[in-house]
């Protein structure tokens, strides 16, 4: 796949990626100030570009890219395909490389239909301008307008990150833990790719609000002479439980990741079972905790 002009001999020349604008203000106010633009994706080489920024985002291998042809067939029958550009001059090459990119489809079950959100990607150079909401009030706006009001979609419950968009920037809940949800090594033995299901209630949008403190009864923590976990207190019954994950997963050593992954699925998924919702991320310095709520 490439994304690129031809040359003045006749070659095609790649256009680079676009950069974060010198001076540009994360989080910018109002559309034109932004150093992105959200458009709806209907060209069929501007789906096959929405490949690389898989690529970008998470390191995908060939095999997990989702093909510019689903983009294409999806978007054409009740699916929302989303790209994020730089906003650049028109004319200018780079303005048509896309940096994210969000999509997702009608699902069904009964007589229930809703919208699931299968991707949402950020290019690494364009994390921290508020492109995610931007897409994601996008995508909730295209939903809306196809008559559906309820939006899910999955993430790692290892990745804090993830969990303070989803759940305190956009509003949504976790209702479900997913142990072992997608294969995503050969080996059954790899690393377990569990989930969390979020919902989100588009008739009630919600305000990006400041991550609140760590308040309620400790179910998860990290050890105070260790970055692993602590032992977990399955038998707490108070309105507000906490779980601590780490904030930066990438820089433990697998053994240790792999330790707060099956910590975090019994706690997450015995207090899920009995009722509670995770509602929010809270922080503390450098340290982050879910929030679990009865409902």
């Amino acid at each position: 796949m490439t994304d690129g002009v031809t040359s003045a001999d006749g070659a095609e020349a790649p256009v680079p990626e676009p950069s974060l604008p010198a001076g540009a203000s994360p989080a910018a106010g109002a559309s034109p100030l932004r150093p992105f633009v959200v458009r709806d994706v209907t060209d069929p080489w501007a789906f096959r570009a929405l490949e690389r920024v898989q690529v970008r985002a998470w390191g995908y291998p060939d095999r997990e890219v989702l093909p510019g042809t689903m983009f294409r067939i999806s978007a054409v029958t009740g699916g929302v395909v989303l790209g994020a550009y730089a906003n650049l001059p028109p004319g200018d090459p780079a303005g048509q490389v896309p940096v994210g990119l969000a999509f997702g489809f009608p699902a069904l079950r009964g007589a229930e239909v809703w919208h699931h959100s299968h991707l949402l990607a950020v290019h690494p150079q364009w994390r921290g301008t508020g492109m995610a909401v931007a897409l994601k009030l996008a995508q909730r706006e295209r939903v809306l307008a196809q008559g559906l009001t309820r939006m899910t979609w999955t993430f790692d419950p290892l990745v804090a990150r993830n969990a303070r968009l989803n759940l305190g920037k956009l509003g949504a809940v976790a209702k479900t833990y997913l142990p072992d949800w997608y294969a995503l090594e050969d080996d059954r033995a790899a690393f377990p790719a569990d989930r969390l299901m979020v919902e989100w209630d588009l008739t009630r949008p919600q305000a990006g609000r400041p991550a609140p403190p760590p308040r309620g009864q400790v179910a998860l923590e990290a050890l105070d002479d260790d970055l692993r976990p602590g032992p977990a207190r399955l038998y707490l019954a108070g309105g507000r439980v906490l779980a601590e994950v780490p904030a930066r997963p990438e820089a433990l050593e697998e053994s240790v990741r792999r330790e707060w992954r099956l910590a975090l699925r019994e706690v997450l998924g015995t207090y899920l079972s009995r009722g509670y919702v995770v509602t929010d991320l809270a922080r503390a310095g450098h340290r982050a905790h879910y929030v679990l709520s009865r409902e």
